[in-house]
């Protein structure tokens, strides 16, 4: 499908079924993403572990899940490159949908490291594959709506797998698996991307040390991936830890996990959809970028002053704070119009990937700021230093907006 330069915006252009089976297939992907974070120490206290070792032993399965993702990221985005992103698109949804359903069954925590791995894997891939499809599918000057309807109802995972999560963690993992398997009988009329068709036999594709064959190239992606750093340090950390933040500022009532969660990707689900149409409407993505994170700055702010604040006030400023980092769809939209054909999906599926795991290092320097400063100073110098790296990575990024991707690296 292609639209015309010159055609005015409408749905039936853009809600077409790649599209739509990329946002659901992102939806999938972030439903079993966060609902481990929600059900995840309860499913340790069911199978047995003892209640002194249930944290240590969820923050293990996190990293296994997290070096599940960075291991998925590289082999699912030169597959894309190699072999279409079609089979990143399905194989990947595939893979963490049996290894969700698995995940029901459970007994010891051997067996849950295994399969948070497996699913790690295959959640790394599906976000990436969608994203450079649609990109390569719609027209140069529409393609960010396209991105922007995938991650929207992508990220709408989250707060479904809040709900569903109070069925039960075992029905909770049957669920989300059931949903990515039908999935896959959406694969009819489905078809690769005609860019990646058109490279031509002889060119290297997919090849991820490439990228670093260059200065310029190695730095391009380097940016790319600092676009991205203040949506992990807002979900992992000021939300992740709400509860701990909460009982410092002294807020008045209990704050759930489930309920920051659910509230966060909310406004993270109108937060893409208004970055997304703000790059339209600019023509930049570089503007709308900025826009966010002055928006961020400002509710990050609020946030670590809402001193004796109710828990109404408390978790409107979690959703606002999910707002703020509704970029997410541009800022993997940016990651593939960086790069040419025969490389996107790989940087596609591995930028997003390299924030996430951008979150470990950024716990580390929480722990030692705050240790040092205290919660709230200590958390105040890691934003800064955050959106320093942020804001200088933007200023140097290229515009992407409107850019011609039928090219090679």
């Amino acid at each position: 499908m292609q639209i015309s330069p010159n055609s005015s915006f409408q749905w039936k252009d853009i809600l077409n079924t790649t599209v739509i089976v990329a946002a659901l297939g992102y939806f999938v992907d972030v439903y079993d993403l966060v609902l481990f974070l929600i059900v995840g120490k309860e499913s340790l206290a069911d199978i047995g572990i003892a209640p002194s070792l249930i944290i240590s032993e969820f923050q293990f399965l996190l990293n296994v899940q997290m070096i599940g993702m960075l291991i998925g990221g590289i082999f699912w985005g030169i597959l894309g490159d190699k072999k279409g992103r079609l089979s990143v698109l399905f194989g990947s949804i595939l893979m963490y949908s049996l290894a969700n359903i698995a995940n029901g069954f459970v007994n010891s925590i051997e067996m849950y490291a295994l399969l948070r791995l497996i699913a790690g894997i295959g959640l790394a891939g599906e976000l990436g594959a969608g994203i450079t499809l649609v990109s390569e599918l719609m027209h140069k000057e529409k393609r960010g709506y396209g991105t922007m309807v995938v991650a929207s109802i992508g990220v709408t995972g989250a707060v479904v797998a809040a709900l569903v999560a109070k069925s039960g963690w075992q029905m909770a993992y049957f669920i989300g698996g059931g949903l990515g398997l039908s999935l896959l009988l959406l694969r009819v009329g489905i078809f690769e991307s005609k860019m990646f068709n058109k490279v031509e036999a002889g060119v290297s594709k997919g090849n991820f040390f490439y990228l670093f064959a260059t200065k310029e190239r190695a730095t391009r992606y380097i940016q790319a991936i600092m676009l991205g750093l203040p949506v992990w340090f807002v979900i992992g950390i000021l939300v992740g830890l709400a509860p701990v933040f909460a009982k410092k500022l002294n807020v008045n009532g209990s704050i759930a996990d489930a309920t920051c969660v659910m509230l966060c990707y909310t406004g993270l689900v109108f937060g893409d959809i208004v970055s997304g149409a703000l790059s339209q409407v600019f023509k930049s993505r570089k503007k709308s970028f900025f826009l966010f994170y002055i928006l961020c700055m400002i509710a990050i702010s609020a946030y670590l002053n809402a001193n004796n604040v109710n828990t109404t006030m408390f978790y409107s400023l979690i959703t606002l704070l999910g707002f703020s980092v509704g970029f997410w769809a541009m800022f993997v939209t940016n990651a593939a119009e960086q790069f040419g054909t025969n490389i996107r999906a790989t940087t596609t599926t591995t930028i997003p990937n390299f924030v996430r795991g951008a979150l470990v290092p950024l716990v580390y320097l929480f722990k030692s700021f705050t240790q040092q400063l205290g919660l709230i100073t200590g958390t105040y110098l890691l934003g800064v230093l955050v959106f320093l790296i942020t804001l200088i990575a933007l200023y140097f990024t290229k515009e992407t907006f409107g850019k011609e991707l039928d090219y090679i690296e």
